[in-house]
């Protein structure tokens, strides 16, 4: 039995094949801004080159894949709300952490390279002493260590 559902398959999309290439165009464009378009080979984590898991030297040629760390969202106060307007989503910023003493002895990086997730609007009645929220997309471990920084030290951005 043969059915012929195909053909009228392709005939519409040859006739929206402009269409339909400007759609798939617009998507990557969309993924590649957002940073959710991955590593381009299928598996959206770092891929290390060299020798196999095992580690014996040029036994298993090729790619060695390790797993991508799971990434989370931290919402993090910054002390200075300055810094935090120069920021925009997509940006790479280390986090550092001071003490309350301002004496520069208990300074931290608790995070390099993370990545801007958002920065909310500040709202009209914050005082400005309070600093300013950035959402930072970080491992989930790094986030808890923000967190709880964030309760005890004044934590500064440096943009990478």
């Amino acid at each position: 039995m043969r059915g012929g559902g195909g053909r009228g398959l392709r005939r519409a999309v040859w006739r929206q094949r402009r269409a339909l290439a400007a759609g798939l165009a617009l998507t990557a464009a969309a993924l590649a801004a957002t940073g959710l378009g991955g590593t381009g080979a299928g598996t959206g984590g770092d891929t290390a080159y060299g020798a196999g898991a095992d580690g014996a030297g040029g036994a298993v040629p090729g790619q060695v894949r390790r797993p991508a760390a799971r990434l989370v969202s931290a919402p993090v106060r910054i002390a200075d709300a300055g810094t935090v307007r120069l920021l925009r989503p997509g940006d790479r910023v280390d986090v550092i952490a001071a003490g309350e003493d301002g004496s520069g002895a208990g300074v931290r990086v608790l995070a390099k390279g993370a990545r801007v997730a958002d920065v909310p609007r500040a709202p009209a009645d914050g005082a400005a002493g309070d600093g300013a929220l950035v959402v930072l997309s970080v491992p989930r471990e790094t986030a808890a260590s923000l967190a709880g920084a964030g309760i005890s030290s004044r934590l500064a951005v440096a943009l990478c």
